[in-house]
């Protein structure tokens, strides 16, 4: 008996169970034959559980009044405790019921669309504002001190930041960014030609301690003994200034002259020239400046800031002097414009290699390869693979790049649109472009002699199977765009020149009946 009252009441009427010593009570009038008892069998398991302490009572109740069979009052447990077991493990509701069996009401198709159109506009016009305040917020600043690990993962973090900013900032905020003195007396934000050449090349850090609005205090009547910039005496840098340093105005128009082809200025020079002679006058030429600079991505993107100070004031006086004399009055013509254009060019080129240069002045092949590559815009496991093989081919015997061949090279890259143009035909022609036929492209297109030791180091870049033939639609993709020092990238996505598209078509009075 006992284990029987174990197996059928333990887990859901185990307090039913009797000591052996005592009998069922038989005061309780409750009976399993009772109409009252048998109403109780029919309700509902959840109600029976709701009920609690009425239903152990009356449960009580009828066991005690099995006053028959001994073995009739054993049956009624087991069964009784069968029916507490099972309403004991059936769920009960927790939540309260809502919406009064209504189903939710589905956001409306217009509300969604709506929805879309707001957040879009407001990416559209306070995206770029808003990702300059987040960076401000939460930016990773070149100035504050961060602990690298020995395999630079913080500072590639930090060139990556940087890079962003070189790609899609405000002209001002890349000023004021890779700017790093400032003039104790006017407040005048510089920068060194160093500075300038950091600015758009991709990859390289700025120096601890500097960052955003952060800078050196410069006094040049103080500091004049000992230059803030390493450039040579002769450098056309100090044509712009007197100590060879970079104003706002200045970093606009140096932008701008990088990233125009020498023909279009030729171009240029022509229409503004009035009277024909081939030279243009002071007014003229400001008139040429904002034109092509209009036309350019830094021109596009560039709004003056006053409370930055980053205001284009246009030529300095030290570039009037230059082009046009003290008074004002010497004419322009545009040969002595190309000419300004390749010696700052040249300069430029003399800071990207002297940043790789050794004592013996060269630099390696590896180190060509990466200037190569410095805005392929190349994923960079393909750029790594690329200077792996470099490295790997001139391992035993390095030559080294001198900046002659550097130069020459640079020459090379002037003309890339016109051999993009002859290594189409060969390729139309079924010809391989191997290492004499670039040479011979070379030597009649852009007239530049490259020695065979450059030819193999390119080949070697950019022969990705190691056939000996050159891949000549990644190869003039990738020089054009390093010719352009990635000048020409739009520094939008576009999407809001299509606002202001709609907006001058929505505003506009004209229809196609007109």
């Amino acid at each position: 008996m006992e284990r029987l009252l174990a197996r059928t009441g333990r887990r859901g009427l185990g307090c039913l169970r009797l000591p052996p010593h005592r009998k069922p009570d038989t005061t309780c009038t409750a009976s399993p034959t009772d109409p009252a008892s048998r109403q109780m069998h029919r309700l509902p398991s959840s109600t029976l559980v709701h009920r609690g302490h009425n239903l152990a009572a009356c449960r009580f109740q009828r066991f005690a009044s099995d006053r028959l069979v001994f073995g009739q009052w054993v049956d009624t447990c087991a069964r009784a405790a069968a029916c507490v077991h099972t309403s004991s493990v059936l769920p009960v509701r927790q939540t309260p019921y809502s919406n009064f069996g209504h189903k939710r009401k589905p956001p409306s198709k217009y509300s969604i669309f709506y929805s879309i159109f707001l957040a879009t506009l407001f990416i559209g016009f306070f995206g770029f504002n808003g990702f300059e305040w987040l960076c401000k917020k939460f930016r990773v600043d070149a100035a504050s001190e961060v602990e690298s690990d020995g395999n630079g993962k913080e500072d590639r973090r930090i060139i990556g930041y940087e890079d962003r900013i070189r790609a899609y900032s405000t002209p001002d905020k890349i000023f004021r960014y890779f700017a790093t003195l400032k003039v104790v007396q006017s407040g005048e934000v510089l920068m060194t030609p160093e500075d300038f050449v950091r600015s758009i090349t991709p990859g390289t850090k700025q120096p601890e301690g500097l960052g955003l609005d952060s800078f050196r205090r410069y006094d040049p009547q103080r500091d004049h003994r000992e230059p803030a910039t390493s450039i040579s005496p002769d450098s056309i840098f100090y044509k712009l200034g007197e100590h060879g340093l970079i104003s706002f105005s200045d970093y606009i128009f140096l932008l701008t002259v990088l990233s125009t082809p020498p023909r279009n200025f030729e171009i240029a020079f022509r229409m503004f020239d009035i009277n024909g002679d081939g030279e243009l006058d002071l007014d003229e030429f400001n008139k040429v400046q904002e034109v092509i600079r209009n036309q350019t991505s830094v021109g596009m993107r560039h709004r003056d800031h006053n409370v930055t100070g980053s205001v284009d004031r246009g030529l300095s006086s030290s570039l009037v002097t230059f082009f046009f004399a003290k008074d004002g009055n010497k004419k322009l013509t545009h040969k002595d414009f190309i000419e300004f254009q390749r010696q700052l060019q040249r300069e430029i080129n003399k800071i990207e290699f002297d940043r790789y240069a050794g004592e013996d002045n060269l630099i390696s092949e590896k180190d060509f390869g990466n200037i190569l590559l410095t805005y392929a815009g190349l994923p960079s496991k393909k750029m790594a693979r690329m200077l792996k093989r470099v490295k790997k081919r001139f391992k035993e015997e390095p030559q080294g790049i001198s900046f002659e061949e550097y130069l020459a090279f640079w020459k090379f890259l002037k003309s890339i649109n016109d051999v993009d143009t002859a290594l189409s035909f060969y390729h139309l022609a079924g010809v391989s472009i191997d290492r004499e036929t670039f040479h011979h492209v070379a030597k009649t297109v852009a007239m530049a002699d490259l020695t065979p030791h450059v030819i193999d180091v390119v080949f070697t870049l950019f022969d990705e199977n190691n056939d000996g033939e050159l891949s000549n639609k990644e190869f003039v993709s990738v020089m054009k765009r390093r010719v352009m020092r990635g000048l020409e990238k739009p520094k939008d996505t576009g999407f809001v020149k299509l606002l202001n598209a709609m907006w001058k078509c929505a505003t506009s009075t004209t229809t196609f009946l007109d």
